[in-house]
């Protein structure tokens, strides 16, 4: 019993298997711009998105592993991974895979992907050639895998993500923003916080002018006032200085009315 402990801790699960990230930069980028994209999607969720990264389905068989181009366990937490052991993971399969054909990926080698993802629970694998411009897809239906087509027009159950096939192969975010490579979404943000300034300097251009409208209104209303109440004072002076006058005529014995009365 303890040389089966003793054997059982010393199983290694290597979190890599030797074999470079991507055959090329169009396999490349269309690694990064599905697993960036999809991080963006299910941000602050309980899903896990990777890319390239081992997946051991089978406790004490590190053997039997796989590298999908990209992958999502949803259920759980996002968060760094030497690999995915599914044991620690709640017993959770990705219920999503990519993977992004190459020159050199065999028929054989993609026919056994396909079994492999098959026989440990995968609801939904997609194949992608962008090369040309076409996508494959199976879903899990009643427990068996089915052959989606066309794909054209086809949306991820588990995802969301819509796919696109006519002449160039496109997908789409379930609030339909086309996927990006992480270039160009840093160049779609740069471009909207440019737009957003702007418009914050036009608005903040037309809040000044309207203070300033306002301000010269308000300083012309002042202005009125300032020479109304000039207008009221001048005329209470005039009348106070013709009863002062009125008044002394009067001591004097002479009646102001036939002095004072108005011209007419």
């Amino acid at each position: 019993m303890s040389s089966e402990r003793t054997a059982a801790s010393e199983i290694v699960y290597p979190d890599s298997d030797g074999k470079p990230k991507a055959d090329n930069t169009l396999q490349w980028d269309w690694m990064v711009k599905i697993v960036g994209e999809l991080r963006e999607v299910f941000a602050g969720q309980d899903v896990f998105v990777a890319g390239d990264l081992l997946w051991y389905p089978v406790k004490g068989d590190p053997k039997t592993v796989t590298a999908p181009d990209a992958m999502v366990a949803i259920g759980r937490p996002a968060g760094y991974r030497g690999s995915y052991k599914q044991w620690e993971e709640a017993g959770i399969a990705p219920q999503v895979v990519f993977e992004i054909l190459s020159p050199s990926n065999s028929r054989e080698e993609m026919a056994e992907k396909l079994k492999f993802y098959d026989r440990y629970g995968v609801e939904e694998y997609y194949v992608l050639n962008p090369r040309k411009h076409t996508a494959n897809g199976w879903v899990r239906i009643d427990g068996q895998f089915q052959f989606v087509s066309p794909i054209g027009g086809y949306i991820s159950p588990r995802l969301g993500i819509r796919f696109e096939e006519n002449g160039d192969l496109r997908l789409f975010t379930p609030d339909g923003r086309e996927f990006r490579t992480r270039e160009e979404r840093v160049e779609e943000i740069q471009e909207e916080l440019r737009k957003t300034a702007l418009a914050f300097e036009d608005e903040r251009t037309r809040a000044l002018e309207a203070l300033r409208q306002l301000s010269e209104e308000r300083l012309r209303a002042e202005q009125e006032r300032t020479r109304a109440e000039q207008e009221r004072t001048r005329a209470e002076q005039e009348r106070a200085a013709k009863d002062a006058l009125a008044a002394r005529l009067r001591e004097l014995g002479i009646n102001p009315d036939t002095i004072l009365k108005p011209a007419g």
